[in-house]
């Protein structure tokens, strides 16, 4: 493929941890064909010097500066503008990525991206001409607290306890995490509005 123009945009979808995001950018994926790169795989490693940590005595996932931005840009620019790429696969509960897996846009004019962080791509992504649109996909907060923490406990991504205080304190900062995505660019959307609009444009 022709690298020298973009050959797709990405279509980002932020919103809180546990909100749906990867659920329904699969369900957008079986639905139009378009490729996933899940930015959560872009943390930084277990005994990153840079990795910060919380409260709960593990490192801070909450927090940005636990995140690799500017990779996550370079890969979306990467896959849209070549075609393919090779994306790392990270696992919370090891604190790392653990290997690696190839994602190709095959013929696609949009690309999925999705994370708690996404909203940190757009403006760099809008700065590239890369952008198609961006959301923040979001409920009542409860609501998101049963299913993240429904969620983190089935893959025992830390112990229960450490799981319950994270959960209860990301709750109480989700309206607050919602504005700061807004203010980043993003939409407002409930996942079915969300799948109905891009249904119709």
């Amino acid at each position: 493929m022709n690298d020298s123009v973009p050959h797709a945009r990405v279509l980002v979808l932020g919103g809180p941890s546990g909100s749906g995001k990867s659920r329904w950018a699969a369900h957008l994926s079986r639905e139009h064909g378009w490729p996933i790169v899940r930015l959560d795989d872009y943390y930084k490693d277990a005994g990153d010097p840079t990795l910060p940590s919380s409260s709960l005595g593990i490192a801070d996932w909450d927090d940005v500066q636990s995140w690799r931005c500017d990779d996550a840009v370079d890969a979306l620019e990467e896959l849209c503008r070549t075609g393919e790429l090779i994306a790392p696969v990270y696992d919370i509960g090891e604190s790392a990525a653990t290997g690696t897996h190839e994602v190709h846009l095959g013929g696609a004019d949009t690309v999925i991206a999705e994370g708690i962080f996404a909203p940190y791509v757009i403006g760099p992504l809008r700065e590239r001409g890369l952008l198609a649109g961006a959301y923040c996909v979001h409920h009542n907060r409860w609501v998101t607290f049963a299913r993240r923490l429904a969620r983190d406990l089935s893959e025992r991504r830390k112990p229960p306890l450490v799981l319950l205080r994270r959960g209860l304190r990301l709750a109480k900062a989700e309206p607050q995490i919602v504005r700061d995505q807004l203010r980043m660019g993003a939409q407002p959307i409930r996942p079915k509005e969300l799948a109905r609009r891009l249904r119709t444009d």
